[in-house]
């Protein structure tokens, strides 16, 4: 079996400290604890993964992409290696609401190769999204992604097992982090359907035990193929959902 990963939201210190012994009081064999950078939080999310640090061994940041200056070195590379964190997530980011946040119109794949000029020491992974386009499409972003330096990947969270399945054969071989993410209020079920193009299957229902029962499934999907898991409980209460997926 590969690793569970935990995704926490760095919305406090205090509140990302308690999270993280709530993840260790559940009993959860979490392995890697992801921080996203949300700009709405009190934390980034290199900050957010030492605080992590604290708790696990290993943590890993995810990198906005549109934040990274390609003229200019990492602005958070020195934080990384002081803290000693190995691991980051290179993802796109959502343009900033205000306009208090410098931007800029960098992709993913020069900040990924950038991470690995720069800081040889740390792995760097990929995010994959497989509501945007088409397989092809995908297909070649993560061919991209490689040829960029990309370690491994991280998937959007999956509903159906059988949409799964297709990814799996078409990402044989490659280290992935398959996701899966609680959907509990119709509301939730068409943000998911209108902002990132979803279709649920026949059987979906938006009840926190069906999200359980889901992530159970994938768990088991990637024991099997020796894939890892990638748990992120959005508005879900924490240790209900990790015990119930993690329920013998």
């Amino acid at each position: 079996m590969g690793r569970i990963s935990v995704e926490l939201v760095p919305r406090s210190a205090e509140g990302l400290r308690d999270d993280l012994r709530l993840v260790k009081d559940t009993g959860c064999p979490a392995g890697l604890i992801n921080i996203p950078d949300l700009l709405r939080c009190e934390l980034r999310s290199w900050e957010g993964a030492a605080i992590a640090r604290e708790f696990w061994p290993a943590t890993m940041p995810h990198i906005r992409a549109m934040d990274v200056d390609l003229t200019r070195p990492l602005a958070m590379g020195a934080y990384l290696r002081e803290h000693d964190i190995r691991e980051v997530l290179v993802i796109e980011g959502d343009p900033p609401q205000d306009m208090k946040h410098t931007v800029y119109p960098t992709v993913t794949t020069d900040v990924i190769r950038k991470f690995c000029e720069e800081l040889p020491g740390i792995r760097v992974y990929a995010g994959i999204d497989q509501y945007r386009g088409s397989l092809q499409q995908e297909r070649y972003r993560i061919r991209r992604k490689l040829q960029a330096g990309a370690a491994g990947f991280f998937t959007q969270p999956f509903f159906d097992r059988r949409f799964l399945e297709i990814y799996a054969d078409m990402l044989d071989g490659l280290e992935v982090y398959w996701g899966a993410s609680p959907v509990q209020s119709a509301a939730s079920q068409s943000y998911w359907e209108l902002k990132n193009h979803v279709v649920f299957p026949k059987d979906f229902t938006p009840t926190l035990e069906w999200s359980i029962g889901f992530a159970r499934d994938l768990r088991e999907f990637a024991e099997k193929r020796g894939g890892n898991v990638y748990l992120m409980p959005i508005k879900a209460n924490l240790a209900a959902y990790l015990k119930g997926v993690m329920a013998p």
